[in-house]
């Protein structure tokens, strides 16, 4: 049987919570595992969370049953929002439009947070003008035979020299739990086409400098493995880290 609902005050909203004892992370159970857990997790890393989203129109990657059950990623914001979630209306190649969650403080966070969300995808534009992208993205994703110390070796000895070249400054983030993304601040001039192609002319840079441990392909079935071993201690054998520009 589910928990009765609770309410919490976050900021200047009460956010109702339900079925706050639900397991969602089975590893941590229910002394530190429950959608309650998740929720507070959130709140409590508020000044992080809103820095991150604030005012970017923000997928939501959803685990109703918890983390090892089916995900939804939502681009739209459900029609039974409270009435002070705002949305940002972003639209597609297609001609179709999609409102999505615009974060402007924890509250939001805490809702969608209540809806199963353990992952939050930020636009890399915000909603005053989505069409113009204020941050280029580098990805770099460790493949099968490497890990994160791979990924964060390849940060620092091929992409800082080339940020460094260009004069650029690169903000670097976890991605997932063996990921490094390289955040690029732009000024909101120039298109998404613009700012991709921005993005893999930087990321078939870093490959063409050690393409034994770097591929730029951007299809998973494209990667493999590394056709040589490395004889060096800093990574392993026959492993790529996949450095691509999000798109």
């Amino acid at each position: 049987m589910a928990a009765p609902a609770i309410e919490l005050e976050v900021g200047e909203q009460v956010v109702r919570v339900t079925n706050p004892a639900k397991v969602y992370f089975p590893g941590l159970g229910e002394a530190a595992g429950t959608k309650r857990h998740l929720v507070e997790y959130y709140v409590s890393v508020a000044d992080g969370i809103v820095r991150a989203l604030r005012d970017r129109p923000t997928y939501l990657q959803r685990f109703p049953e918890g983390v090892e059950g089916e995900e939804i990623y939502q681009k739209r914001v459900p029609a039974h929002a409270p009435p002070w979630i705002r949305t940002c209306r972003v639209g597609f190649p297609s001609g179709r439009t999609a409102d999505a969650l615009l974060v402007t403080g924890v509250a939001e966070v805490a809702w969608a947070a209540n809806l199963g969300t353990v992952t939050f995808h930020p636009w890399h534009a915000r909603c005053t003008d989505t069409d113009r992208p204020d941050e280029l993205r580098l990805d770099l994703d460790p493949q099968p035979g490497t890990d994160f110390d791979d990924a964060r070796e390849v940060a620092l000895r091929v992409v800082r020299p080339i940020l460094d070249e260009l004069g650029w400054v690169g903000f670097p983030k976890t991605s997932g739990n063996r990921g490094v993304h390289v955040y690029v601040r732009l000024q909101p001039r120039w298109t998404f086409t613009d700012v991709r192609h921005a993005a893999i002319a930087f990321a078939r840079e870093v490959e063409r400098r050690d393409p034994v441990a770097v591929t730029s392909k951007w299809w998973k079935e494209e990667r493999g493995l590394a056709g040589m071993a490395h004889t060096g201690p800093a990574r392993p054998a026959n492993g790529y880290v996949a450095c691509f520009g999000e798109r």
